[in-house]
């Protein structure tokens, strides 16, 4: 469950600020296509990290 939240949280915050993009600048659609997609890459790095597939956002690593 919390690996399907961590995937849809990623693209529904990319459309939604696609579409705010959208509205203030006045760019339809190419916002909401920009952005989904940057949201599907950061839902899927996400969902990488919950998994431990890869390495956390913050990785200090201490001789």
């Amino acid at each position: 469950m919390r690996l399907s939240a961590e995937f849809i949280a990623g693209v529904m915050a990319g459309g939604v600020l696609g579409y705010l993009v959208d509205g203030l600048a006045g760019t339809k659609p190419w916002g909401l296509i920009v952005c989904l997609i940057l949201g599907f890459c950061a839902g899927m790095l996400n969902l990488m990290r919950a998994a431990g597939l890869a390495k956390p956002a913050r990785y200090d690593e201490k001789p």
